[in-house]
């Protein structure tokens, strides 16, 4: 192999490596940026699911009777005619550390 063989060989080889890691975006950098630019195509079909899901909660708030209801009965504790609300308390009514004393 001759001197000017080995030589552009050489070339060629520094070429391909520069083409490869350097530049403004190397390979690798093509290669994260497609990762991120697929997971965020993902996170925006997700997105979009989560968006026609409220839409439709949102129109089921303002025109179903029955979700009107049941949202003013969990938030706000409104009763109906004749309905009496009760609250019970939870917790231990005997006082164990004085009850040995």
């Amino acid at each position: 192999m001759t001197r000017g063989r080995r030589l552009g060989l050489a070339l060629i080889a520094l070429g391909l490596v520069f083409a490869a890691a350097a530049g403004e975006y190397s390979t690798w950098d093509w290669l994260i940026l497609r990762r991120e630019a697929e997971a965020e195509r993902d996170r925006i079909a997700a997105l979009r699911v989560e968006v026609d899901s409220l839409r439709k909660d949102a129109v089921a708030i303002e025109t179903d009777a029955a979700v009107q209801e049941r949202l003013a009965r969990e938030l706000y504790g409104m009763l109906r005619t004749g309905e009496f609300a009760y609250l019970i308390e939870r917790g231990d009514t005997l006082d164990r550390g004085s009850a040995r004393r």
